[in-house]
Protein backbone atom coordinates (compact mmCIF):
# COMPACT_ATOMS: atom_id res chain seq x y z
CA UNK A 1 0.00 0.00 0.00
CA UNK A 2 1.16 3.54 -0.81
CA UNK A 3 0.48 6.09 1.89
CA UNK A 4 1.56 9.24 0.03
CA UNK A 5 0.57 8.54 -3.61
CA UNK A 6 -0.32 12.14 -4.49
CA UNK A 7 2.82 13.69 -3.02
CA UNK A 8 5.85 14.10 -5.32
CA UNK A 9 9.46 13.53 -4.32
CA UNK A 10 10.89 16.68 -2.76
CA UNK A 11 13.49 18.35 -5.03
CA UNK A 12 15.62 21.46 -4.86
CA UNK A 13 14.10 24.19 -7.04
CA UNK A 14 15.76 27.32 -5.64
CA UNK A 15 14.52 30.35 -3.68
CA UNK A 16 12.19 31.55 -6.45
CA UNK A 17 10.16 28.34 -6.51
CA UNK A 18 6.51 28.52 -5.43
CA UNK A 19 6.19 24.73 -5.18
CA UNK A 20 5.33 23.91 -1.53
CA UNK A 21 6.86 20.43 -1.94
CA UNK A 22 10.22 21.78 -3.20
CA UNK A 23 13.30 22.88 -1.30
CA UNK A 24 14.17 26.54 -1.71
CA UNK A 25 17.57 26.43 0.02
CA UNK A 26 18.48 22.79 0.65
CA UNK A 27 20.47 21.51 -2.31
CA UNK A 28 22.05 18.35 -0.87
CA UNK A 29 24.89 18.30 -3.39
CA UNK A 30 25.85 21.98 -3.08
CA UNK A 31 29.38 22.44 -1.80
CA UNK A 32 29.60 24.60 1.32
CA UNK A 33 33.32 24.89 1.88
CA UNK A 34 34.91 21.46 1.71
CA UNK A 35 31.69 19.47 2.26
CA UNK A 36 28.30 19.22 0.65
CA UNK A 37 25.17 20.45 2.39
CA UNK A 38 24.18 16.80 2.83
CA UNK A 39 27.46 16.06 4.64
CA UNK A 40 27.21 19.08 6.93
CA UNK A 41 23.55 18.64 7.87
CA UNK A 42 22.98 14.86 7.96
CA UNK A 43 19.22 15.26 8.35
CA UNK A 44 17.19 12.60 10.17
CA UNK A 45 13.46 12.04 10.75
CA UNK A 46 12.22 11.27 14.28
CA UNK A 47 10.12 8.11 14.06
CA UNK A 48 8.12 8.85 17.22
CA UNK A 49 6.71 12.27 16.35
CA UNK A 50 6.26 11.64 12.65
CA UNK A 51 4.69 8.18 12.66
CA UNK A 52 3.40 7.39 16.16
CA UNK A 53 2.29 10.77 17.49
CA UNK A 54 -1.46 11.24 17.33
CA UNK A 55 -1.65 14.93 18.15
CA UNK A 56 -2.73 14.64 21.79
CA UNK A 57 -1.65 17.32 24.23
CA UNK A 58 -2.11 17.72 28.02
CA UNK A 59 -5.62 19.03 27.41
CA UNK A 60 -6.95 17.11 24.41
CA UNK A 61 -7.30 13.80 22.62
CA UNK A 62 -5.45 12.75 19.42
CA UNK A 63 -6.44 14.64 16.28
CA UNK A 64 -4.14 13.47 13.48
CA UNK A 65 -5.10 11.25 10.54
CA UNK A 66 -2.60 8.39 10.38
CA UNK A 67 -3.90 5.48 8.25
CA UNK A 68 -0.91 3.28 9.02
CA UNK A 69 -2.07 3.00 12.63
CA UNK A 70 -5.33 1.33 11.58
CA UNK A 71 -4.76 -2.43 11.93
CA UNK A 72 -6.25 -5.40 13.79
CA UNK A 73 -3.18 -5.78 16.04
CA UNK A 74 -0.42 -3.58 17.38
CA UNK A 75 2.31 -5.53 15.57
CA UNK A 76 0.47 -5.23 12.26
CA UNK A 77 0.17 -1.47 12.82
CA UNK A 78 3.93 -1.38 13.47
CA UNK A 79 4.57 -3.11 10.14
CA UNK A 80 2.35 -0.61 8.35
CA UNK A 81 4.12 2.30 10.06
CA UNK A 82 7.41 0.94 8.80
CA UNK A 83 6.10 0.91 5.24
CA UNK A 84 4.84 4.48 5.60
CA UNK A 85 8.10 5.63 7.19
CA UNK A 86 10.39 4.41 4.45
CA UNK A 87 8.06 5.72 1.75
CA UNK A 88 8.23 9.09 3.55
CA UNK A 89 12.04 9.00 3.89
CA UNK A 90 12.47 8.34 0.19
CA UNK A 91 10.04 11.02 -0.94
CA UNK A 92 11.54 13.59 1.42
CA UNK A 93 15.07 12.64 0.42
CA UNK A 94 16.58 12.17 3.88
CA UNK A 95 19.35 9.67 4.54
CA UNK A 96 18.70 8.97 8.24
CA UNK A 97 16.02 8.24 10.81
CA UNK A 98 15.99 7.82 14.61
CA UNK A 99 13.77 5.74 16.89
CA UNK A 100 12.90 4.60 20.39
CA UNK A 101 12.46 0.86 20.74
CA UNK A 102 8.72 1.08 21.41
CA UNK A 103 8.11 3.55 18.58
CA UNK A 104 8.96 0.94 15.99
CA UNK A 105 7.68 -2.12 17.86
CA UNK A 106 4.90 -2.40 20.46
CA UNK A 107 5.74 -3.27 24.04
CA UNK A 108 4.48 -6.72 24.96
CA UNK A 109 3.03 -8.16 28.14
CA UNK A 110 6.48 -9.50 29.05
CA UNK A 111 10.07 -8.52 28.32
CA UNK A 112 10.44 -11.60 26.12
CA UNK A 113 7.41 -10.60 24.06
CA UNK A 114 8.72 -7.05 23.73
CA UNK A 115 12.07 -8.38 22.52
CA UNK A 116 10.36 -10.65 19.99
CA UNK A 117 8.33 -7.72 18.66
CA UNK A 118 11.45 -5.60 18.28
CA UNK A 119 13.28 -8.43 16.51
CA UNK A 120 10.40 -8.86 14.07
CA UNK A 121 10.24 -5.18 13.12
CA UNK A 122 14.02 -4.68 13.11
CA UNK A 123 14.40 -7.51 10.59
CA UNK A 124 11.94 -5.75 8.28
CA UNK A 125 13.64 -2.38 8.88
CA UNK A 126 17.00 -3.84 7.90
CA UNK A 127 15.54 -5.06 4.62
CA UNK A 128 14.09 -1.63 3.90
CA UNK A 129 17.38 0.06 4.73
CA UNK A 130 19.13 -2.16 2.20
CA UNK A 131 16.46 -1.45 -0.43
CA UNK A 132 16.43 2.33 0.03
CA UNK A 133 19.89 3.27 1.31
CA UNK A 134 18.31 5.04 4.29
CA UNK A 135 20.38 4.58 7.46
CA UNK A 136 19.83 4.70 11.21
CA UNK A 137 21.38 7.78 12.81
CA UNK A 138 20.63 6.56 16.33
CA UNK A 139 18.45 4.34 18.43
CA UNK A 140 17.37 4.59 22.03
CA UNK A 141 15.09 2.97 24.61
CA UNK A 142 11.89 4.45 25.97
CA UNK A 143 12.51 4.43 29.73
CA UNK A 144 9.82 6.95 30.63
CA UNK A 145 6.35 6.00 29.30
CA UNK A 146 5.53 2.75 31.12
CA UNK A 147 4.16 3.05 34.71
CA UNK A 148 7.14 1.04 35.99
CA UNK A 149 9.29 4.11 35.25
CA UNK A 150 7.08 6.62 37.07
CA UNK A 151 9.88 7.22 39.60
CA UNK A 152 12.69 6.90 37.08
CA UNK A 153 14.62 4.05 35.50
CA UNK A 154 18.30 4.12 36.48
CA UNK A 155 17.44 6.39 39.43
CA UNK A 156 14.41 4.41 40.61
CA UNK A 157 14.33 3.54 44.34
CA UNK A 158 13.65 -0.09 43.37
CA UNK A 159 16.67 -2.02 42.01
CA UNK A 160 14.29 -4.34 40.13
CA UNK A 161 13.29 -1.38 37.95
CA UNK A 162 16.99 -0.57 37.40
CA UNK A 163 17.48 -4.17 36.21
CA UNK A 164 14.42 -4.00 33.93
CA UNK A 165 15.71 -0.78 32.38
CA UNK A 166 19.14 -2.36 31.86
CA UNK A 167 17.52 -5.28 30.02
CA UNK A 168 15.62 -2.88 27.78
CA UNK A 169 18.71 -0.81 26.94
CA UNK A 170 20.69 -3.98 26.28
CA UNK A 171 18.15 -5.04 23.65
CA UNK A 172 17.82 -1.57 22.15
CA UNK A 173 21.58 -1.27 21.85
CA UNK A 174 21.85 -4.69 20.19
CA UNK A 175 19.12 -3.68 17.75
CA UNK A 176 20.82 -0.37 17.00
CA UNK A 177 24.05 -2.22 16.24
CA UNK A 178 22.25 -4.74 14.03
CA UNK A 179 20.71 -1.89 12.02
CA UNK A 180 24.06 -0.14 11.59
CA UNK A 181 23.15 2.76 13.89
CA UNK A 182 25.90 5.37 14.02
CA UNK A 183 25.04 6.52 17.55
CA UNK A 184 23.07 5.44 20.61
CA UNK A 185 21.22 8.01 22.76
CA UNK A 186 20.37 8.04 26.47
CA UNK A 187 17.51 10.34 27.42
CA UNK A 188 16.63 10.26 31.09
CA UNK A 189 13.08 11.47 30.77
CA UNK A 190 12.30 10.73 34.41
CA UNK A 191 15.81 10.55 35.89
CA UNK A 192 15.31 13.16 38.58
CA UNK A 193 13.09 13.91 41.52
CA UNK A 194 9.83 15.62 42.47
CA UNK A 195 10.44 16.22 46.18
CA UNK A 196 13.64 16.43 48.19
CA UNK A 197 11.63 15.15 51.19
CA UNK A 198 11.69 11.56 49.93
CA UNK A 199 14.80 11.54 47.71
CA UNK A 200 18.35 10.31 48.35
CA UNK A 201 19.87 12.46 45.63
CA UNK A 202 23.46 11.32 46.12
CA UNK A 203 22.48 7.66 45.83
CA UNK A 204 20.29 8.26 42.78
CA UNK A 205 23.05 10.09 40.93
CA UNK A 206 25.51 7.34 41.77
CA UNK A 207 23.05 4.80 40.38
CA UNK A 208 22.67 6.82 37.17
CA UNK A 209 26.44 6.92 36.75
CA UNK A 210 26.63 3.17 37.36
CA UNK A 211 23.92 2.56 34.76
CA UNK A 212 25.80 4.61 32.14
CA UNK A 213 29.05 2.84 32.98
CA UNK A 214 27.40 -0.57 32.57
CA UNK A 215 25.85 0.52 29.26
CA UNK A 216 29.18 1.77 27.93
CA UNK A 217 30.83 -1.47 28.99
CA UNK A 218 28.19 -3.48 27.17
CA UNK A 219 28.52 -1.40 24.02
CA UNK A 220 32.21 -2.24 24.00
CA UNK A 221 31.49 -5.92 24.76
CA UNK A 222 29.20 -6.35 21.72
CA UNK A 223 31.47 -4.35 19.43
CA UNK A 224 29.17 -1.37 19.00
CA UNK A 225 31.43 1.28 17.50
CA UNK A 226 28.86 4.09 17.37
CA UNK A 227 29.02 7.20 19.51
CA UNK A 228 27.18 7.09 22.86
CA UNK A 229 25.17 10.28 23.41
CA UNK A 230 23.35 11.81 26.38
CA UNK A 231 20.48 14.21 25.74
CA UNK A 232 20.10 16.94 28.39
CA UNK A 233 16.66 18.05 29.55
CA UNK A 234 15.87 20.18 32.60
CA UNK A 235 12.29 19.26 33.54
CA UNK A 236 8.93 18.08 32.21
CA UNK A 237 7.87 15.50 33.04
CA UNK A 238 10.05 15.39 36.18
CA UNK A 239 10.33 18.54 38.29
CA UNK A 240 14.12 18.52 38.32
CA UNK A 241 16.16 16.14 36.17
CA UNK A 242 19.78 15.22 36.72
CA UNK A 243 20.58 15.88 33.05
CA UNK A 244 19.43 19.51 33.41
CA UNK A 245 21.53 21.10 30.65
CA UNK A 246 24.76 20.63 28.73
CA UNK A 247 26.96 22.05 31.48
CA UNK A 248 25.29 19.86 34.13
CA UNK A 249 25.72 16.70 32.05
CA UNK A 250 29.38 17.47 31.33
CA UNK A 251 30.02 18.11 35.02
CA UNK A 252 28.23 14.87 35.91
CA UNK A 253 30.32 12.88 33.42
CA UNK A 254 33.52 14.50 34.71
CA UNK A 255 32.62 13.75 38.32
CA UNK A 256 32.04 10.07 37.58
CA UNK A 257 34.94 9.48 35.19
CA UNK A 258 32.72 9.02 32.13
CA UNK A 259 33.61 12.07 30.03
CA UNK A 260 35.70 10.06 27.57
CA UNK A 261 32.85 7.63 26.83
CA UNK A 262 29.96 9.95 25.99
CA UNK A 263 29.10 13.04 23.98
CA UNK A 264 25.92 15.12 23.99
CA UNK A 265 22.83 15.19 21.81
CA UNK A 266 21.64 18.78 22.33
CA UNK A 267 18.00 19.68 21.74
CA UNK A 268 16.87 23.24 21.09
CA UNK A 269 13.62 23.04 23.06
CA UNK A 270 15.39 21.48 26.03
CA UNK A 271 17.93 24.29 26.08
CA UNK A 272 15.19 26.93 26.19
CA UNK A 273 13.33 25.03 28.92
CA UNK A 274 16.56 25.26 30.92
CA UNK A 275 16.56 29.03 30.47
CA UNK A 276 19.25 29.09 27.79
CA UNK A 277 19.44 29.95 24.14
CA UNK A 278 19.84 26.95 21.82
CA UNK A 279 23.28 28.18 20.75
CA UNK A 280 24.39 28.38 24.39
CA UNK A 281 24.09 24.65 25.04
CA UNK A 282 25.65 23.88 21.64
CA UNK A 283 28.61 26.15 22.41
CA UNK A 284 29.08 24.73 25.92
CA UNK A 285 29.19 21.16 24.56
CA UNK A 286 31.38 22.06 21.58
CA UNK A 287 33.89 23.93 23.74
CA UNK A 288 34.55 20.67 25.59
CA UNK A 289 34.67 18.62 22.38
CA UNK A 290 31.44 16.92 23.41
CA UNK A 291 28.85 18.13 20.88
CA UNK A 292 27.93 14.90 19.13
CA UNK A 293 24.50 15.46 17.58
CA UNK A 294 21.53 17.83 17.51
CA UNK A 295 17.77 17.47 17.95
CA UNK A 296 16.47 20.31 15.80
CA UNK A 297 13.21 21.85 16.96
CA UNK A 298 11.95 24.87 18.86
CA UNK A 299 9.57 25.60 21.70
CA UNK A 300 6.88 28.18 22.27
CA UNK A 301 8.24 30.46 24.97
CA UNK A 302 4.70 31.44 25.98
CA UNK A 303 3.81 27.86 26.87
CA UNK A 304 5.14 25.84 29.78
CA UNK A 305 5.97 22.53 28.15
CA UNK A 306 8.12 20.92 25.46
CA UNK A 307 6.08 21.79 22.35
CA UNK A 308 8.65 20.36 19.90
CA UNK A 309 7.72 22.59 16.98
CA UNK A 310 9.55 22.47 13.68
CA UNK A 311 12.48 24.92 13.56
CA UNK A 312 12.00 27.80 11.12
CA UNK A 313 13.76 30.65 12.96
CA UNK A 314 16.69 31.64 10.76
CA UNK A 315 18.72 33.39 13.47
CA UNK A 316 18.68 30.26 15.64
CA UNK A 317 19.72 28.10 12.69
CA UNK A 318 22.59 30.44 11.81
CA UNK A 319 23.94 30.52 15.36
CA UNK A 320 23.69 26.73 15.56
CA UNK A 321 25.51 26.23 12.28
CA UNK A 322 28.28 28.63 13.32
CA UNK A 323 29.03 26.24 16.19
CA UNK A 324 28.84 23.20 13.88
CA UNK A 325 31.09 24.79 11.24
CA UNK A 326 33.66 25.84 13.81
CA UNK A 327 33.98 22.28 15.10
CA UNK A 328 34.19 20.83 11.60
CA UNK A 329 30.81 19.07 11.46
CA UNK A 330 28.66 16.67 13.44
CA UNK A 331 29.48 13.25 12.00
CA UNK A 332 28.73 10.60 13.12
CA UNK A 333 25.91 12.69 14.57
CA UNK A 334 23.45 14.78 12.60
CA UNK A 335 20.38 17.01 12.70
CA UNK A 336 17.37 15.00 13.83
CA UNK A 337 13.97 16.68 13.57
CA UNK A 338 12.64 15.85 17.03
CA UNK A 339 9.60 17.88 16.07
CA UNK A 340 5.91 17.35 15.48
CA UNK A 341 3.23 19.11 13.48
CA UNK A 342 0.63 21.12 15.38
CA UNK A 343 -2.42 19.11 16.40
CA UNK A 344 -4.54 21.16 13.99
CA UNK A 345 -2.27 20.18 11.04
CA UNK A 346 -4.06 16.90 10.51
CA UNK A 347 -3.28 16.00 6.89
CA UNK A 348 -0.39 13.85 5.64
CA UNK A 349 0.78 16.73 3.42
CA UNK A 350 1.55 18.68 6.59
CA UNK A 351 4.31 16.23 7.50
CA UNK A 352 6.14 17.11 4.29
CA UNK A 353 5.64 20.86 4.63
CA UNK A 354 6.98 20.73 8.19
CA UNK A 355 10.16 18.82 7.32
CA UNK A 356 10.82 20.80 4.15
CA UNK A 357 10.56 24.04 6.14
CA UNK A 358 12.95 22.81 8.82
CA UNK A 359 15.45 21.48 6.30
CA UNK A 360 15.37 24.72 4.33
CA UNK A 361 15.86 26.76 7.51
CA UNK A 362 19.01 24.89 8.48
CA UNK A 363 20.32 24.78 4.91
CA UNK A 364 19.99 28.55 4.66
CA UNK A 365 21.39 28.87 8.17
CA UNK A 366 24.42 26.87 7.05
CA UNK A 367 25.05 29.16 4.09
CA UNK A 368 24.68 32.35 6.11
CA UNK A 369 26.90 30.97 8.89
CA UNK A 370 29.59 30.06 6.35
CA UNK A 371 29.57 33.62 4.93
CA UNK A 372 29.85 35.12 8.40
CA UNK A 373 32.80 32.91 9.30
CA UNK A 374 34.50 33.38 5.93
CA UNK A 375 34.23 37.16 6.25
CA UNK A 376 35.77 36.95 9.72
CA UNK A 377 33.46 39.57 11.21
CA UNK A 378 32.78 37.63 14.42
CA UNK A 379 36.37 36.50 14.89
CA UNK A 380 37.63 40.06 14.38
CA UNK A 381 35.29 41.40 17.05
CA UNK A 382 36.20 38.62 19.49
CA UNK A 383 39.95 39.08 18.94
CA UNK A 384 39.55 42.82 19.50
CA UNK A 385 37.55 42.30 22.68
CA UNK A 386 40.07 39.87 24.19
CA UNK A 387 43.20 41.53 22.78
CA UNK A 388 44.59 42.39 26.22
CA UNK A 389 44.85 38.68 27.01
CA UNK A 390 47.65 38.58 24.42
CA UNK A 391 49.59 41.17 26.41
CA UNK A 392 52.30 40.38 28.95
CA UNK A 393 49.79 40.44 31.80
CA UNK A 394 47.36 38.10 30.02
CA UNK A 395 50.17 35.69 29.13
CA UNK A 396 51.38 35.58 32.73
CA UNK A 397 47.87 34.75 34.02
CA UNK A 398 47.10 32.09 31.38
CA UNK A 399 50.51 30.43 31.68
CA UNK A 400 50.29 30.19 35.46
CA UNK A 401 53.19 32.55 36.16
CA UNK A 402 51.03 35.10 37.97
CA UNK A 403 50.01 34.78 41.62
CA UNK A 404 47.48 36.70 43.65
CA UNK A 405 50.39 38.56 45.24
CA UNK A 406 51.88 39.69 41.89
CA UNK A 407 48.43 40.55 40.54
CA UNK A 408 47.58 42.62 43.62
CA UNK A 409 50.93 44.45 43.32
CA UNK A 410 50.19 45.26 39.68
CA UNK A 411 46.63 46.45 40.47
CA UNK A 412 48.02 48.84 43.12
CA UNK A 413 50.61 50.17 40.66
CA UNK A 414 48.37 50.67 37.61
CA UNK A 415 45.12 51.78 39.23
CA UNK A 416 41.63 51.35 37.77
CA UNK A 417 41.49 49.29 34.52
CA UNK A 418 40.44 51.02 31.31
CA UNK A 419 36.79 50.31 30.44
CA UNK A 420 36.08 49.16 26.87
CA UNK A 421 32.79 48.83 25.03
CA UNK A 422 31.59 45.38 24.02
CA UNK A 423 30.00 46.97 20.92
CA UNK A 424 27.06 44.63 21.42
CA UNK A 425 24.59 46.63 19.35
CA UNK A 426 27.08 47.03 16.52
CA UNK A 427 27.76 43.31 16.24
CA UNK A 428 24.04 42.48 16.46
CA UNK A 429 23.37 44.92 13.60
CA UNK A 430 26.09 43.26 11.53
CA UNK A 431 24.58 39.85 12.25
CA UNK A 432 21.13 41.11 11.25
CA UNK A 433 22.46 42.35 7.90
CA UNK A 434 23.72 38.85 7.11
CA UNK A 435 20.25 37.45 7.88
CA UNK A 436 18.50 39.73 5.40
CA UNK A 437 21.16 39.63 2.67
CA UNK A 438 21.17 36.49 0.56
Amino acid sequence: MEYFPAIPNARYEGPDSKNPFAFKYYDPDEKIGEKTAREWLRFAVAYWHTFTDGGADPFGAPTLRRPWNDAPTAIEAAEQRLDAAFEFFEKLGVEYYCFHDHDVAPEGETLAESNDNLDRIAKLALEKQKQTGVKLLWGTANLFSHPRYAAGAATNPDPAVFARAAAQVKKAMETTKMLGGENYVFWGGREGYESILNTDMKREQEHLARFLELAADYAREIGFEGQLLIEPKPKEPTKHQYDFDAATVIGFLDAHGLADRFKLNVEANHATLAGHEFAHDLAIASARGMLGSIDANRGDLLLGWDTDQFPTTLSDAVLAMIVVLRQGGLAPGGLNFDAKVRRTSIDLDDLFHAHIGGMDAFALGLKVAKRILDDGVLDLNIRKRYAEWDSTLGEEIESGKATFATLAERALEHGEPLRRSSEQEKIENIFFRYLVTR
